[in-house]
């Protein structure tokens, strides 16, 4: 069975500075409804103007993925890390015990456009770490490469959580499979562009939630850009 949920029904705030969207119920918006699906927490996603962004905050017992979608964000942290993330790559912040970090658009002309991610560690109290890598865009043309795992396996970033993490980029009219091992859950998000997923037309923005389904096939009706979490 897959639940449809729609890019308009998410929760948004407008700063100036920043516009998000929220999948999942986060600060002002609340969505008794929309706590999370499974060990997802958050999935939020923001368009940050120029030369702005999050001053240093704090953050603890989370593991923060952030998707670069367009442009570029400098990240630093209480752990000494100090980077900039562009479209391509993906990083994994876990809080555990705390840190403090910051955010900002890394240009002063063009805006950034990211989705960053939550995810409910397996455990609390784990020391804080820090991992940032590329995904080709080869190795995820019209296939899932995996960029998320609990052992960090064939390349991917280590997530403390049973939980898998692929992407995928789509040719218009390109389709790809992916099977579901057991009772695992899903939830798939459509980045760019206009995919299929069992009979339903999926828009950027939009998202699935698999329960009880053995697998799905998903038939690109554009160029397309999709994130799909397996979970235990």
């Amino acid at each position: 069975m897959i639940d449809v949920i729609r890019s308009d029904s998410r929760g948004t705030a407008d700063h100036g500075w920043l516009k998000s969207k929220h999948t999942f119920s986060f600060a002002d918006y609340h969505n008794p409804s929309m706590m999370g699906f499974g060990k997802l927490r958050v999935i939020n996603e923001d368009w940050i103007e120029p030369g702005k962004g999050f001053g240093t905050h704090p953050h603890r017992d989370m593991e923060i993925v952030t998707y670069m979608v367009d442009g570029a964000l400098e990240h630093k942290d209480s752990m000494g890390n100090g980077s900039v993330i562009r479209p391509g790559e993906l990083q994994r912040m876990t809080a555990g015990t705390g840190v403090l970090h910051s955010e900002f658009n890394a240009s002063e002309t063009d805006r950034a456009h990211l989705l960053q991610i939550w995810i409910l560690p397996e455990q609390n109290g784990l020391e804080p770490g820090y991992e940032q890598k590329l995904f080709p865009v080869e190795e995820k043309r019209n296939r899932w490469r995996l960029v998320g795992s609990r052992d960090g396996r064939d390349g991917s970033l280590t997530i403390h959580q049973d939980i898998e993490l692929s992407s995928a980029l789509l040719d218009e009219n390109a389709s790809i499979d992916y099977s579901f091992d057991g009772r695992r859950r899903g939830f798939m998000q459509v980045v760019t562009g206009e995919v299929e997923v069992e009979g339903e037309t999926l828009e950027a923005g939009d998202a699935v939630a698999i329960v009880d389904q053995p697998g799905l096939r998903v038939q690109a009706k554009s160029d397309a850009e999709v994130l799909l979490f397996d979970m235990g």
